[in-house]
């Protein structure tokens, strides 16, 4: 384990300069940003964006006044996206192993703080493993959201982070983060591949792993956000890594109480109100629940307590009790939840 965390270190502070110099297209964001993050994002200073190696979006709605831990933060960037967006009542904490990621991020903590008008800080770095969370004297139940951008795949024990990361949410908070993922188990051959780990392929959990994982975290009903299939886009990984599949998965994992492995039904249903900033007409809870604002919408048992247990509550209406079960929720299903032929952007319902 200890040769694999060096490797990285090595690979994210020695060979990469800047996210042009990645040899694929894994560890690059896909989809544009909203608005109100693209607004955060041009305040960013140049050095930090230039080190971003990330494939997805890994900060949620709502997020005024959080506090948000990011996991393998590297050069700063979502920290001061988060930064900017928590506003000065928050407070971001990220986490890196990497000496010249850190460097990067420390250096500009006042650059950021001047230029978002704050009177002092709301962001501090520390040097640590994501697979020692424990050891970093964080208090448990202190962090609203834990973020992360492709970095879990190049954990050695991802089961150790996730729990971990449990273990530091408060009630009610949610583990929001993109990664990558394959159709199937990464053959060790390839998990050897000191190139290919870097480049956030090899590292790459099996989808069905992944939910296994979660759920004996204690997050029970992981929720996919957005999915997009990678395409590598390089000859030589491509023959490398063969039939293999790979996606870049944003999940938002809720620490919740009373959780369900299935969705039940239970009579019940919710209608969003509006106000949430960025989703001025319609909120997306995951990649098949859409609430349009003044709608009501059937919902699952699990659905009803990610909106009512949450900080989302006070931007919903919630209809009906638990007094009386129905049975399975319809629409449930076990299949693989992303696929090559997948545009999430036109999915909508209620159904889980």
């Amino acid at each position: 384990m200890a040769t694999v965390h060096e490797e990285v270190q090595d690979y994210y502070g020695k060979q990469l300069e800047k996210s042009e110099d990645l040899k694929t297209n894994a560890c690059c964001t896909i989809a544009p940003p909203p608005q109100h993050i693209r607004k955060a994002l041009a305040e960013v200073h140049d050095e930090v964006q230039a080190k971003y190696y990330g494939c997805g979006l890994t900060i949620p709605d709502h997020v005024e006044g959080l506090r948000i831990l990011d996991l393998g933060s590297g050069s700063g960037r979502d920290c001061y996206i988060a930064s900017k967006l928590v506003g000065e009542a928050g407070y971001v904490v990220g986490v890196d192993m990497t000496d010249e990621q850190l460097d990067v991020a420390n250096k500009y903590v006042d650059y950021h703080t001047e230029k978002f008008g704050y009177q002092k800080p709301n962001v501090t770095f520390l040097k640590g493993n994501n697979e020692a969370l424990d050891e970093l004297n964080l208090e448990p139940n202190s962090f609203d959201v834990i973020i992360s951008n492709c970095v879990i795949n190049l954990a050695t024990d991802k089961l150790k982070v996730l729990r971990d990361a449990y273990a530091l949410l408060k009630p009610g908070g949610e583990m929001y983060f993109s990664d990558v993922y394959s159709d199937r188990r990464i053959p060790k051959k390839l998990q050897e591949d000191r190139v290919l780990w870097g480049e956030c392929l090899s590292g790459a959990l099996y989808w069905n792993d992944f939910l296994s994982y979660s759920k004996a975290a204690g997050f029970t009903d992981p929720r996919a956000v957005e999915n997009k299939p990678i395409t590598i886009e390089n000859i030589e990984v491509e023959e490398r890594v063969g039939p293999i599949q790979f996606y870049s998965v944003t999940y938002r994992l809720f620490k919740l109480e009373g959780l369900e492995s299935d969705c039940e039904d239970y009579g019940q249903a919710v209608a969003y109100k509006g106000g949430i900033t960025g989703a001025d007409f319609a909120f997306d809870l995951d990649d098949h629940h859409h609430f349009p604002k003044g709608k009501i919408m059937t919902v699952c048992g699990n659905t009803y307590r990610m909106l009512n247990d949450t900080r989302f509550k006070a931007y919903f209406d919630f209809y009906g009790t638990w007094d009386t079960h129905y049975g399975i929720f319809e629409g449930c299903g076990g299949a693989m939840p992303f696929d090559a032929g997948s545009d999430s952007d036109n999915v909508a319902g209620s159904c889980c």
